[in-house]
């Protein structure tokens, strides 16, 4: 995040006095030339005065606390901080004579204000019993600088850019959330910080810790490729109409819900929320509905499961939006403000050619409209660092290739609809295909009824392949299935 600096912060007249006028000149309500902007010198100089005098001990807190050369208001200040910190990372001493000589031999002892300023800070603080104190003062500061830059940017904007207002409205919410919560990386990360996360990483899974492996599908073909779908991914399963994919999708939410005990939210594009509630009922008490619209009677037993299943669902945290058309940048600002209240570690969307984007770019082009959809969800995987399951339709590809000499209808990453940055921005793809759909005679459809695959197309992170699963078409419930001898 930029910091903003007294030139460029504090534009404009004041117009207190010109009434209606004052509306075409926003940014003078928040930064008129009579204020600067928030700051607090002395709590500055007192930090960098206690990183001096005993630079393992405060240098080392100002780091865990994510402090950075933009929290300092004078920039002579950061310029200080930004050398001690590179000396600090490289186990160099810091004294006043070397510090002094590193200054001048880069000539930047200029800058932090000469030998006279650095000196005065050497000695500002007698005591570092306030460091943390004045330490929080400088990153209050800073966010208070950082609110007035971005509602100044937003003011601007909206009197600018009066035909994207969804889109600038999810800027400023992201932009506010980045601020509250801390989201933006305020310190550079190093090749070595990096390589210990690996390392750690990889001393986890070969002890199989469960902190290394991801959400855990519950198929255990899936979660051996992938090692649990892992935040900041984005999964995509594509499959032609009627293929199951809202009831595969289902099944994995059920299983994150009801039997890892987490939160997560779903967003429905085509279905009622009702109807996926029921879906997920009758598939956890492994119920055939059809029965009861045939004349069945339900057993004791039928009862019995529908009953438990019911108290089991009532109580998980399953978030349904069945907003139907949905905007991705309304869909992003649900999915943060749910992320905030419910700490939601997983969502589902279906499906993405479903939603739709409101920028201008995306009005002529519906190609750039899917593009920008896919990166968003990609992007808001990142952002709230959990995995996201997109569901996604293919074109009639499989169709062309029916019969065992064209392949049996299996499809190929290639049908994916309308974009290919879908399979650009995806960290897995699995593409769903059940053969009895594309039988030649019923022969061969009732040989190979209730067989399914996911064919894992992209897998950035493991193999490729194909996945075994069983179709029970009646509870719309797809189970791992072992491969057969002649496969």
């Amino acid at each position: 995040m930029a910091t903003d600096s007294p030139a460029t912060s504090q534009s404009g007249n004041s117009r207190k006095n010109q009434g209606p006028a004052l509306q075409k000149a926003p940014a003078t309500d928040l930064q008129s030339a009579e204020r600067a902007l928030p700051h607090a010198i002395g709590p500055e100089k007192s930090v960098l005065s206690s990183m001096f005098q005993d630079p393992q001990q405060f240098i080392g807190l100002a780091v865990e606390n994510k402090l950075t050369a933009a929290h300092f208001y004078q920039p002579a200040h950061g310029s200080l901080y930004t050398i001690l910190l590179e000396l600090f990372e490289k186990n160099e001493p810091i004294e006043l004579v070397s510090l002094s000589q590193t200054l001048m031999d880069r000539n930047l002892m200029a800058s932090v204000g000469g030998p006279a300023a650095v000196t005065e800070i050497y000695t500002y603080s007698p005591t570092h019993a306030h460091y943390e104190h004045h330490l929080d003062i400088v990153k209050d500061k800073y966010v208070l600088r950082s609110v007035i830059q971005h509602c100044t940017e937003a003011i601007t904007r909206a009197y600018d850019d009066q035909e994207e207002v969804e889109q600038l409205l999810d800027n400023v919410e992201s932009q506010v959330l980045a601020i509250r919560e801390g989201a933006e990386r305020n310190k550079e990360e190093t090749i070595a910080d990096h390589m210990k996360t690996v390392i750690a990483n990889f001393e986890a899974f070969i002890h199989r810790d469960e902190d290394s492996r991801g959400l855990l599908t519950g198929y255990s073909e899936i979660d051996k490729m992938s090692n649990g779908l892992k935040p900041g991914e984005m999964f995509i399963i594509a499959a032609r109409p009627s293929m199951g994919k809202t009831s595969f999708a289902m099944n994995l939410v059920e299983h994150f819900c009801l039997d890892l005990n987490l939160p997560a939210m779903v967003f429905s594009l085509e279905m009622g929320a009702f109807q996926l509630v029921e879906r997920l009922l009758y598939a956890r008490a492994r119920f055939d509905k059809s029965k009861v619209m045939k004349g069945f009677e339900p057993t004791k037993s039928d009862f019995l499961g529908i009953k438990r299943a019911s108290e089991e669902i009532k109580d998980c945290k399953l978030f349904i939006d069945d907003t139907p058309g949905i905007s991705i940048n309304e869909l992003r600002a649900k999915a943060r403000r749910k992320k905030k209240e419910e700490d939601i570690k997983v969502i589902a969307i279906d499906y993405l050619q479903l939603m739709r984007s409101n920028s201008k770019q995306a009005q002529n082009s519906r190609e750039r409209e899917v593009a920008e959809i896919s990166a968003g969800l990609k992007g808001l995987a990142k952002e709230l660092d959990i995995p996201i399951i997109v569901l996604a339709q293919l074109n009639r590809g499989p169709e062309s290739r029916v019969g065992s000499s064209g392949g049996g209808g299996k499809p190929r990453m290639s049908d994916l609809r309308e974009s290919g940055s879908i399979e650009q921005d995806a960290d897995m793809v699995g593409l769903l295909y059940r053969s009895a759909y594309y039988a030649d005679n019923k022969e061969d459809r009732d040989e190979e009824d209730g067989k399914a695959e996911l064919v894992i197309a992209k897998n950035r992170n493991g193999p490729t392949g194909d996945v075994p699963l069983t179709f029970i078409k009646e509870i719309m419930r797809f189970e791992t299935r072992a491969w057969e001898p002649d496969q």
